[in-house]
């Protein structure tokens, strides 16, 4: 079992990265350790002795000083196993009973989904300019599925920013 790789998929949406999280302990006590997230959805795993790993995430899109922030994970003993759409995955190993937190507060929390909101709102009506300035005078095909597709991202998106919405208040009220 030594060197074997595999790659799973599962879909997880923004707002369930603590379900991410604990599906990824999941797979590491069962011995398929993350080498990386690759796209969307797309994990690679590792096989190995079953572990009790703890996996977190952060959302962080720019942060100029990325370097300090990967090296404050390093010095608190996470691995960073790496980095899908702002997305940054961290690793480490459980010690006792207790889950490490990469935040200890639930400020801390809606501090990340208000930098991932943050990012939402702004390419939200990029994408709407987008959409409504291609050609709908053309009665082709892939015109019209093209703006069908358009309309189900915008629902997506505005659904997004809707449960991160929720999410953020839930966080505020603990």
């Amino acid at each position: 079992m030594e060197n074997q790789t595999v790659r799973k998929f599962k879909w997880f949406w923004a707002w369930q990265d603590e379900k991410e999280e604990a599906w990824l302990s999941e797979m590491a006590q069962a011995g398929w350790h993350l080498k990386w997230p690759a796209f969307p959805g797309i994990y690679t795993f590792e096989a190995g002795a079953p572990r009790q790993d703890v996996y977190r995430l952060d959302y962080v899109f720019s942060n100029k000083d990325y370097q300090n922030y990967l090296q404050l994970f390093q010095d608190a003993g996470w691995q960073h196993l790496g980095a899908m759409g702002g997305w940054q995955y961290f690793r480490k190993t459980r010690q006792g009973y207790d889950d490490p937190e990469i935040y200890t507060d639930p400020e801390s929390k809606v501090q990340k989904y208000r930098r991932l909101l943050n990012i939402l709102v702004v390419f939200f009506p990029i994408y709407i300019v987008l959409i409504t300035n291609s050609p709908s005078d053309s009665t082709h095909l892939i015109y019209q599925v093209g703006k069908l597709l358009g309309g189900f991202f915008v629902i997506l998106f505005v659904i997004a920013m809707i449960k991160i919405y929720l999410r953020m208040n839930q966080l505020k009220r603990l």
